[in-house]
């Protein structure tokens, strides 16, 4: 499997007709592959850098033989495929329960802001282009463009390319739209 140590890497899959939907986006001290390790089947998905980036591989043979001699490791594997699990189910309920709109102010909530002081307006960076977090987001990118404007008209949030600044979090949590 693989580490990010930094940058951001996209895991995505391609329909017969050519749509890309994005499954996952990776950040620094994330990892993806190890489902495959156990399954010892070929991926669904294929992963592509997005930025600079520097991947760790971390070989089968040394994780199955740290399982062998260390029970906490295994736990920990187990705990990160869990995480991912419980990630891909949020992830369905949002698609099929939430609007557009939920899903995005979701989404830049869950971002880490660049300042996050009471008072003061959090601002936060996206970490790759709208098209792949629309995409993240099983939205159009016409459709979060759509919803990016919605959100800027009702004094919600300022956009400037990445850059987004949440004036007050509070009442984007509470926006009903």
């Amino acid at each position: 499997f693989h580490m990010v140590v930094y940058g951001h890497v996209k895991l995505a899959f391609t329909s017969a007709s050519g749509d890309e939907k994005v499954v996952e986006l990776i950040g620094p001290g994330q990892s993806f592959g190890e489902a495959l390790m156990f399954m010892e089947r070929p991926y669904v998905v294929y992963a592509q850098a997005l930025a600079d980036t520097l991947l760790l591989h971390i070989a089968k043979a040394v994780v199955f033989e740290e399982i062998e001699r260390e029970p906490g490791f295994a736990r920990r594997m187990i705990a990160g495929l869990s995480r991912r699990l419980h990630g891909l189910v949020s992830d369905l309920e949002s698609y099929t329960l939430h609007s557009g709109t939920q899903r995005v102010i979701g989404y830049l909530l869950r971002a880490e802001p660049d300042n996050e002081t009471a008072g003061v307006p959090a601002q936060l960076r996206l970490p790759t282009s709208k098209g792949i977090i629309a995409s993240r987001l099983n939205l159009t990118p016409e459709h979060f463009s759509r919803i990016l404007h919605e959100l800027t008209e009702a004094g919600l949030i300022a956009v400037d390319g990445r850059s987004i600044t949440i004036p007050d979090l509070e009442r984007l949590r509470t926006y009903e739209g």
